[in-house]
């Protein structure tokens, strides 16, 4: 890769947007205490404008639907400026022999929590969502034959990732504005969610009815609110980044997990999320996995005095287990529990992890390779593991230094970098412990519908990927389940009407207006910024990757005493500019007192360590070896094997969470599924049928 110009390189990381697009005209005023709020009609509403959402508003226009984006912030969120060294995009390999679906399947949810049918929904989609994408536009790398290029990741044995590059998302995002601009789709600019709207319909099910929004418009109302009617509400709103302090996420992304959770809308796994090595939040934040650490770095922490410290030299045996096992976190990158076992590659997040704690920051240094353990050799390449010898062999990646290898394996890499001010070859690079991607979220069903009817939800706003998942599956889910969704829209959703009334969204306007003018000027309430912080703290100190059993309950009581607070008029705001924040924090503190909830609810039950958290527990059966022997303060609850069999799930009701252990739904026996006689299924769309 070393061979690519620059023009090549600059194009691949400055990736620019498409300007000039449709701008959302309302159709009706509704009038109600002397104010007047803009209403929006559609067939259907995507909210946010990552790449799962985009992927949602194209598919369900081309199926003729009426649609309306609305965004909080257009080239914002995790799929626009998020990423790592080559951001991967998961699908069943199509070079060589092609791919098995149910073995894919089976991947995709071998870390448990995962309904089996998902994954196949998954794994079969995968196909024909790419080739969507690339008809778009998007410039996958292939062979001459026509084979996608193709590498492994985490939790991936057979090697089924591609990549376009660290921009690999924001490409996606690309291609897809582009769509939304050639099929002229209306977009609702500074848009935040509020409120859903619910009403009945003719059958009597309560179901999704549209949502109230804040444009930043004051034009018309005092606050800026605005009603969009709609039968089907696509939540595309990505995860809860701010949840953590310690956090990868751009800033401001905030999710929708408490906007669900306030209208009871069943959510499932929300304690299953990534954690990994990653530039911190206050400079460009990136994770740092794949190349950036294959090219094995000089990785140390320095105190208060400048004064270093090879500190991995205090948890590994020798240079060649340290080399090694930094090459590994590449393809290995986030925590998992297990790895810290046997001088594993998570040791080197939990090492990261305690020098955080002795406030020594930590670096990441291209210009050197890693210091040998004391006693040991230096470090030399000749010298590695041989699965980790092969591979830079196989990528001609053995220069004398790492910033050597880097250029040679990942030139794009260093590129990304240098466009934010960093410049790799010239200064050690600052990392730490973040929270990247949350893998529960809303319940689904294998068409992206939740619990409350006419309200779906898509990317990582979806609880879709159980407990683990293979680096850049959550790409890949977010474009089957946009596709799915759409087709299950204009197949089996309802459509818009003029006849129906405005009114009946005037109830939620008055209980917003309410919160809003309790929160104005409130000279006895918490500030935002205290908000964020007492929730941010909270959530990294005590529900982070490292998780003490014995500390959750006490930190599920503060989460609800906030929680408490806030939805009994705790807020204060200055002014109605923040009136979109002011229910941001509203509903995150919401989704974290849920989360401590589930996650309180899973330990006192026995639950052990899964995913990327670890469950530290001195009774534990598990407990890290170093060099100097036994880590006695990670000692850790292991998995049981019947956790990975279920699902968890949790609603609001009545301001009490309903916590339910469910069974994983089953892979329909595929066997029994023939041409013809299931052709009429299809034609007739008894397909959307839940039956």
């Amino acid at each position: 890769m070393s061979r690519l110009s620059a023009d090549i390189l600059d194009a691949l990381t400055r990736v620019n947007f498409p300007k000039g697009f449709n701008t959302a005209e309302f159709n009706d005023v509704l009038e109600l205490d002397g104010e007047s709020y803009p209403v929006y009609r559609a067939d259907a509403v995507v909210v946010g404008t990552g790449a799962a959402g985009l992927r949602a508003a194209v598919e369900l226009r081309r199926r003729g639907l009426d649609v309306l984006i609305a965004t909080a912030g257009l080239y914002m969120g995790t799929s626009a400026c998020s990423g790592s060294d080559k951001q991967t995009l998961f699908t069943a390999a199509t070079s060589g022999k092609g791919d098995n679906f149910l073995k894919l399947a089976e991947a995709l949810g071998s870390g448990g929590g995962m309904d089996a049918d998902t994954a196949y929904v998954e794994a079969v989609g995968s196909i024909h969502t790419l080739a969507g994408l690339q008809y778009l536009g998007l410039e996958l790398p292939e062979d001459k034959l026509g084979g996608i290029l193709r590498y492994q990741t985490d939790h991936d044995e057979a090697g089924r990732a591609t990549s376009c590059g660290p921009r690999t998302s924001r490409l996606m995002v690309k291609v897809l504005l582009d769509e939304v601009r050639q099929l002229n789709i209306p977009l609702l600019s500074g848009a935040t969610a509020l409120k859903l709207l619910r009403r009945h319909d003719d059958t009597g099910t309560e179901r999704c009815a549209g949502l109230v929004v804040a444009t930043g418009s004051r034009s018309q109302n005092t606050y800026g609110l605005a009603v969009i009617l709609t039968p089907n509400v696509v939540q595309a709103t990505g995860g809860p980044g701010e949840m953590y302090r310690d956090s990868v996420y751009p800033k401001k992304c905030f999710g929708s997990l408490g906007l669900a959770l306030e209208e009871g809308i069943s959510l499932a796994n929300i304690i299953e999320s990534q954690f990994g090595i990653g530039t911190p939040r206050t400079a460009f934040p990136w994770n740092l996995s794949g190349t950036y650490v294959q090219v094995i770095p000089y990785i140390y922490s320095a105190d208060e005095r400048g004064r270093e410290y090879n500190f991995l030299a205090e948890y590994y045996r020798t240079t060649q287990e340290l080399a090694s096992n930094i090459f590994r976190k590449g393809y290995q990158w986030p925590f998992h529990a297990t790895r810290t076992l046997d001088f594993g590659s998570s040791l080197v997040d939990m090492a990261i992890a305690k020098q955080q704690t002795l406030g020594r920051k930590v670096f990441m240094d291209f210009l050197r390779n890693p210091e040998p353990v004391p006693g040991d050799l230096p470090f030399d390449l000749s010298r590695l593991d041989e699965d980790v010898r092969t591979y830079l062999e196989n990528n001609d990646a053995l220069a004398g230094l790492p910033i050597e290898r880097l250029r040679q394996m990942n030139p794009l890499a260093i590129s990304l970098y240098g466009m934010h001010g960093y410049d790799l070859a010239a200064a050690p690079l600052q990392l730490a412990m973040n929270n990247q991607h949350m893998n529960g979220g809303i319940e689904v069903d294998i068409w992206g519908q939740s619990s409350l009817p006419g309200c779906h939800a898509v990317g990582e706003a979806a609880g879709t990927h159980g407990v683990t998942r293979p680096g850049g599956a959550a790409l890949n889910a977010g474009q089957v389940f946009a596709v799915r969704t759409a087709r299950y829209i204009a197949g089996a959703g309802q459509r818009a009407t003029p006849e129906t009334p405005a009114a009946f969204a005037g109830e939620a306007l008055r209980q917003i207006n309410t919160v809003i003018r309790q929160s104005i000027n409130n000279d006895g309430g918490m500030s935002l910024r205290d908000i964020r912080d007492d929730i941010q703290n909270r959530m990294s100190d005590y529900a982070g990757f490292l998780c003490s059993a014995a500390d959750i309950s006490s930190a599920r009581v503060q989460a609800d005493l906030l929680k408490g607070k806030v939805y009994a008029g705790g807020i204060a705001i200055s002014h109605a500019a923040e009136v979109s924040e002011l229910f941001m924090w509203r509903h995150l503190a919401l989704a974290s007192s849920a989360v401590l909830t589930m996650l309180e609810h899973y330990v006192l039950e026995g639950g052990g360590s899964r995913g990327a958290r670890i469950i530290l527990d001195s009774a534990g059966g598990c407990v890290p070896d170093t060099r100097h022997g036994i880590c006695e303060e990670w000692r850790f609850r292991p998995e049981r094997e019947e956790d990975k069999h279920v699902k968890l799930t949790i609603s609001y009701k009545e301001d009490t969470f309903v916590l339910n252990k469910k069974p994983l739904r089953k892979m329909i026996d595929s066997s029994k599924i023939v041409f013809e006689k299931n052709w009429p299924d299809f034609l007739t769309g008894k397909i959307y049928s839940s039956n």
